[in-house]
C-alpha cells in the first residue's frame, strides 16, 4: 500500500492525499475525512522519510521497555544493545508510560512507525495478544518479563520469565524459618488482577497460609517499584507497627526505599528489622548493609530475548516460552530470631 493506493481508492489525485497528509488546510472537509478514513483502513502509516517509505527491509529491532522507575530492565538494554548491534542491526528504543495509552496500542504504533522487523518487550501488559493481534504485528515479538500476558494464548510470541509465585514463595518462607512472622510485603501495587505482582502476592500469601500464620491488609505495603514512595510507606509503618520484624520487598528498587526508612526510624538492619528484595540488582550488594535478595537471571534473559529474536527474523526456530529458576541470596541484611 502506497501513496497512489490511497489517492485511487479515496477517488482523488496523489497531491491531495498529501496534502491531507502533511494536514494542509486547502482541502475540502469531507474529501479529508474520506482520505483519512482510507489511510486508517488500509493501516497505511505515513513517515516524514520518503526513503524510509521506500525500504521493504530495514535493520531496526525495537525494545519497548515499560515504564521509567524500573532499573532492572536498565541493566538488561546494554547487553541487548550490544547483540543487537553486533547482529548488524540497530536498536530503537522506546518507553511505555504508566498512565498513558495501552501497552498493546503503544507496541502496534511502534511497529508500524520505526518499520521494525522484531521487537522485545521488557515488563508491561499485554493482556489481549491474540492470533489476530499478532497475525497484524507481522513481525516476531518476543515478551521479556511482563507484568501480564494472556496465557490462554502462547502462540505466535516467544516469552521468557521466571516463576513469580515460586520466589516469592521462596523468600517469604526463608523469613518464617527463621523465626519471623510479622513480615510485612512491599509490592508494586494491590490492583492488578493478573501478573507478576499478583503471583508474588499470592506466592507470600501462600507460604503464611502453610505455616499458620494470619494475613491480612497490614501486612502489605504498595511501593509501585519506587524507592521515594517505598520510603516514605515504610517510614509510617514503623511509625505505628512496633511488632513488625521483617520487610520482603519485590523489587530491589522499592528495597532500597525500605532500607533508609529503617535506618531513618533508629532502627538496625538485619537486627530491628530483617530486609529482603526482588531481582538482584547490582545495587542491593553494594548497600551497608549488603541486602538479601531473589535474584533473577537477567543476563540469561536478555541474551535469550536477542538470541530467540534474531532466530525468529532468519525463520530459524519457532516460539519459544521460556520459564527460569531464580536465586535466594543470604546477605547481612537478614537474621533469624527466636519465637516467643
Amino acid at each position: 500500500m502506497n501513496i497512489k493506493d490511497i489517492a485511487r481508492l479515496s477517488g482523488v489525485g496523489v497531491s491531495t492525499v498529501s496534502r491531507v497528509l502533511n494536514n494542509h488546510p486547502d482541502v475540502k472537509d469531507s474529501t479529508r475525512k474520506k482520505v483519512l478514513q482510507i489511510v486508517e483502513e488500509s493501516n497505511y502509516i505515513p513517515n516524514s522519510s520518503a526513503r524510509i517509505l521506500k525500504q521493504n527491509n530495514t535493520k531496526n529491532i525495537g525494545v519497548l521497555v515499560k515504564g521509567m522507575f524500573n532499573p532492572f530492565f536498565s541493566e538488561m538494554i546494554n547487553t541487548i544493545g550490544c547483540m543487537i548491534d553486533n547482529a548488524g542491526y540497530t536498536m530503537i528504543l522506546k518507553q511505555s508510560y504508566i498512565d498513558k495509552e495501552k501497552d498493546i496500542d503503544v507496541l502496534k504504533g511502534f511497529v508500524k512507525e520505526k518499520r521494525l522487523q522484531g521487537v522485545i518487550c521488557l515488563g508491561g501488559n499485554f493482556l489481549d495478544m491474540d492470533e489476530s493481534y499478532i497475525k497484524s504485528l507481522e513481525i516476531p515479538v518476543v515478551l521479556t518479563s511482563p507484568n501480564n500476558h494472556n496465557k490462554q494464548y502462547t502462540k505466535g510470541y516467544s516469552y521468557i520469565s521466571i516463576d513469580n509465585k515460586k520466589a516469592s514463595y521462596e523468600a517469604t518462607e526463608f523469613l518464617i524459618k527463621n523465626g519471623h512472622e510479622n513480615i510485612v510485603l512491599m509490592i508494586a501495587d494491590s490492583y492488578s488482577e493478573e501478573g507478576l505482582n499478583k503471583d508474588r502476592l499470592l506466592g507470600f500469601k501462600e507460604a503464611l497460609e502453610n505455616y499458620n500464620i494470619g494475613y491480612d491488609d497490614s501486612k502489605l505495603l504498595e511501593g509501585h517499584y519506587r524507592s521515594d514512595i517505598s520510603y516514605r510507606e515504610t517510614l509510617n509503618l514503623l511509625k505505628t507497627n512496633d511488632k513488625v520484624t521483617a520487610i520482603f520487598a519485590t523489587s530491589d528498587a522499592m528495597a532500597i526505599g525500605c532500607a533508609k526508612a529503617i535506618v531513618d526510624s533508629k532502627k538496625i538492619i538485619g537486627k530491628d528489622i530483617s530486609l529482603i528484595g526482588f531481582d538482584g540488582m547490582e545495587i542491593s550488594k553494594f548497600y551497608n548493609p549488603p541486602i538479601s535478595t531473589i535474584k533473577q537471571p537477567k543476563e540469561i534473559m536478555a541474551i535469550n530475548s536477542v538470541e530467540i529474536l534474531l532466530n525468529q527474523i532468519d525463520s530459524k526456530i519457532d516460539c519459544e516460552y521460556i520459564v527460569l529458576d531464580t536465586e535466594l541470596v543470604i546477605r547481612e541484611s537478614c537474621r533469624a530470631i527466636n519465637k516467643e
